[in-house]
């Protein structure tokens, strides 16, 4: 194989980021140089955009909110970090002010049930403060207020006046409902473009809050695994769903060989994983996440602490922890049988060897660090990786 000698730039080492600036434990990826490696398969119809504008009272979301109709997703919220006392406080201040708040975005799905996608915190802290028991949270009692404190600091909603408490539960926010019938591709990217206040949702966490059903608890289930766990060294924040995000390019390749993937945009190709898995019986559930933990086993016996890192020399400073490899190595060594894989962890070193000599390789450095989602990445690195475990396997 000829290669060319890498030059490491310090870029590389740079991580993603968790809702609280901290390091997520991931490498992060570096935008395709290429428009060609982005391909969408069919650019959608602007026809197919069904957005509805809804003025509603606090009083009606609060309503939708007990009877289930609005998904607020509490556990999601939590891992962003909820808002402080402080901040919560300021949001009812500013109701009680008559401020405007932003625009609530939902998507509605074919019950006509809404996931809140850009408004959680906001949506949240009313309801803790109005209706606490509609999402079994604790009541919120007003601290820190800026304009109103000599009044309200330190009262729950029940000691405000009558008229205050009629006021709050008035006020109209405005909602745009992604309709139902909106192409899922259409709806992701919508929220996308949108999705920039504070803390932008990362892809994952879009996903999260847009496709509901079992993906949701079964992407959570692996993630939590010790085998994911040790795999990866403990070394993956969970603050933005980098974790489940990683099981689902595991699962995604693993319903889809890569061999078969086609060149189309690769957040649809990881929604689309997560559709089909709402779809999966508990029987495909059970083999998937057998196949996982084998996967997991067998690159911590083999790689130890440099499980799914890139690494150029025996002298290299660790890397994070990269998406590309996670999911190339792992779903490699799940299509191994029993007996190929034991032959790979009896004979680590000339695994290892061997990847970091296929590193030396600018166009397979290249499918792991840039515009990863493109076909030719994808079947460079998955056809690269899977010859090395193969070679050694058949020896």
């Amino acid at each position: 194989m000829t290669t060319q000698t890498i030059i490491i730039d310090p870029q590389r080492m740079t991580e993603e980021g968790t809702s609280f600036g901290t390091p997520s434990g991931i490498e992060h990826e570096l935008p395709s140089e290429s428009a060609s490696e982005l391909q969408i398969a069919e650019p959608f119809n602007p026809d197919d955009i069904d957005v509805a504008t809804r003025s509603m009272t606090i009083d009606l979301l609060l309503s939708r909110i007990r009877s289930k109709a609005i998904d607020l997703e509490p556990d999601f919220q939590r891992r962003r970090g909820i808002w402080s006392e402080r901040q919560q406080s300021r949001l009812i201040e500013s109701l009680l002010l008559r401020i405007p708040l932003p625009t609530l975005y939902a998507a509605e799905d074919e019950e006509e049930n809404w996931a809140i996608v850009d408004g959680i915190q906001r949506l949240t802290t009313i309801t803790r403060f109005i209706d606490p028991e509609a999402i079994k949270e604790p009541p919120l009692r007003l601290t820190g207020l800026e304009y109103l404190g000599g009044s309200f600091n330190g009262i729950f909603f029940d000691d405000l006046p009558a008229r205050l408490k009629r006021r709050l539960r008035e006020t109209e926010l405005v909602v745009h409902v992604i309709r139902h019938g909106t192409p899922p591709e259409v709806k992701f990217n919508i929220f996308a473009r949108i999705n920039t206040g504070g803390m932008p949702l990362s892809a994952q966490e879009l996903r999260h809050a847009l496709i509901p059903g079992k993906a949701r608890v079964f992407l959570g289930r692996l993630a939590g695994l010790e085998a994911f766990k040790q795999a990866t060294n403990y070394s993956i924040r969970d603050e933005r769903m980098a974790d489940r995000e990683m099981v689902l390019r595991f699962l995604a390749f693993s319903m889809t060989r890569p061999e078969e993937f086609r060149a189309y945009d690769f957040d649809r190709f990881l929604g689309d994983a997560m559709r089909e898995i709402n779809l999966l019986h508990v029987t495909d559930l059970d083999r998937l996440e057998h196949s996982f933990i084998q996967a997991m086993n067998s690159a911590s016996e083999i790689f130890g602490q440099d499980a799914f890192r890139k690494r150029y020399r025996e002298t290299d400073a660790r890397f994070p922890i990269n998406k590309a490899l996670f999911e190339t190595i792992a779903v490699s060594l799940a299509n191994l049988t029993d007996s190929e894989r034991e032959r790979c962890i009896s004979h680590q070193d000339e695994v290892r060897r061997r990847m970091m000599e296929v590193m030396q390789d600018r166009e397979f450095d290249s499918a792991i660090s840039q515009g990863t989602g493109g076909i030719n990445k994808v079947r460079k690195r998955f056809e690269t990786v899977s010859k090395i475990f193969k070679d050694i396997a058949d020896v």
